[in-house]
């Protein structure tokens, strides 16, 4: 049997040892049952408030309770238990009280990049090549599912976090940086997506190592944002918006003060402390059940009060996630009083960004008119970075991600529409070449862009798509 001293947090363990064995969920439940009790006994007399202090104190008493449940089992008569498979049952109840549950395997997973659950025994792993695979139950009933959840959501750290009929959807950002949502009772069986986020450190040189943009791109973005150029990105689900922008931002000045504004933390940039020691990171806040006489959640922040705090802060650029609601009036305000600013917004096209960005400023409930929101626009933006996803998995291949648009938007031209230019449009593969030389062109080159880079009508792209890489 595993002393105490020899049982570990799954993430103090090197990957693949000691983990091929399955426990007993059964008695997962009923020991994490019971060790939820002693741990909240013992809290009472002594409070411990960080989430790390109380893993070490659930370890300890776990490692008595299993050394409890060994002897009566060698007692009763039964074979004692390997050692693999007391690691896998400290796991599972460890997983169960303060992790995921039986998701959490799947969590670390290094290779997984998606997760999907349709009910507690319909789960589909997306992984980094592309592969599209079944996976195993995560829970031994629908109603168990949603108790995880519901476990997970109480003691995710966030504010008034609940996930019941009265609250039916759920967002979290988990320890490991992935983006959790979860639905139920609004359909026949509790939906989750787990979203995670494989690379982080990244930059434009990374992009081209990983295929999304080429050498000439790269040059390009780097000058436009020393310009203090600002950068709408778009793109679909799962494109790669967000590594984009994690990309664009790694190439600030070091000690240049910004702040990232996020319904859940996905950038992460705050913890990249070598790269970006002056960072302002900002999270929103859901609020609780209880709502005010105009119907907003009591306790809540939003991500336009966020954007509206932030222009108080002395920054020079500011970061949102991802633009999806009335935030992108401050937002636009912000981008046209500031500079170098970033943004994501989803959207088909980079074309179609405009009217999307549009469209969501008319809906802010405060009387803008379309000629106005387009006026605003025009006089925000600078450039919009389209990202595609071409999936070739079904036909046998992979899934490739890159830049294929680049648009600068210049001004208002005819019916009172912004004016702009393809500089970069896709080529014969959908990558984006250059097209167009930009009117900031200029100034660019001021800020060290090499304007031969442009007179490359098939860019600097490898030849064929098989180089480019799959990661996000």
């Amino acid at each position: 049997m595993a002393s105490p001293a020899t049982i570990l947090w799954p993430e103090q363990q090197e990957p693949g040892t000691i983990r091929a064995a399955q426990p007993d969920h059964s008695l997962v439940r009923t020991i994490r049952a019971e060790l939820a009790e002693l741990l909240a006994a013992r809290l009472q007399t002594v409070p411990i408030d960080d989430q790390a202090g109380r893993r070490e104190l659930g370890r300890a008493l776990l490692a008595q309770l299993l050394e409890r449940e060994s002897l009566a089992r060698i007692q009763q008569g039964h074979c004692p238990w390997t050692v693999e498979e007391e690691f896998a049952l400290a796991e599972g109840v460890l997983a169960a009280l303060f992790g995921l549950g039986r998701l959490q395997p799947l969590i670390e997973d290094p290779d997984i990049e998606n997760i999907e659950v349709n009910g507690y025994d319909e789960v589909w792993l997306s992984y980094a090549d592309g592969r599209e695979e079944r996976g195993p139950s995560v829970a031994d009933s629908d109603a168990e599912l949603i108790q995880t959840l519901q476990l997970l959501a109480s003691h995710s750290g966030e504010a008034e976090r609940t996930f019941t009929t009265a609250n039916p959807r759920l967002h979290l950002r988990l320890e490991d940086g992935s983006r959790l949502a979860a639905v139920a009772w609004s359909t026949p069986r509790p939906q989750v997506v787990i979203r995670r986020h494989r690379v982080r450190d990244v930059d434009l040189d990374d992009l081209i190592r990983l295929g999304t943009v080429d050498a000439c791109l790269a040059a390009f973005l780097r000058a436009t944002l020393r310009a203090g150029k600002n950068i709408v990105v778009t793109g679909l689900q799962n494109a790669g918006k967000t590594t984009m922008i994690r990309a664009l931002a790694n190439e600030f000045p070091p000690l240049e003060r910004f702040a990232t504004i996020e319904k859940e933390y996905e950038l992460h940039l705050h913890e990249l402390a070598g790269r970006h020691p002056r960072v302002v990171a900002m999270e929103a806040r859901e609020g609780n059940a209880e709502r005010d006489s105009a119907g907003t959640k009591a306790g809540s922040v939003t991500l336009r009060d966020l954007v509206v705090d932030a222009l108080r802060l002395n920054l020079r650029r500011i970061i949102v996630g991802e633009v999806r609601g009335d935030e992108v009036i401050p937002m636009l305000e912000a981008m046209s009083t500031g500079d170098g600013s970033l943004c994501t917004i989803h959207a088909r096209s980079a074309s179609r960004a405009l009217d999307r960005i549009v469209t969501l400023s008319l809906s802010a409930g405060i009387g803008m008119t379309d000629t106005f929101a387009y006026r605003l626009a025009a006089g925000a933006v600078d450039l919009i970075v389209h990202v595609d996803l071409l999936d070739e998995s079904a036909l046998g291949g992979r899934k490739h991600r890159f830049v294929s648009e680049v648009l600068e938007v210049d001004g208002i031209g005819e019916f009172g529409r912004p004016t702009v230019t393809s500089v970069f449009s896709p080529g014969v593969d959908g990558r984006a070449v250059p097209t167009y030389s930009p009117r900031c062109l200029p100034t660019l080159i001021r800020y060290g862009f090499d304007p031969t880079y442009l007179d490359h009508p098939q860019g600097a792209w490898p030849h064929s798509l098989d180089t480019i890489g799959a990661r996000r």
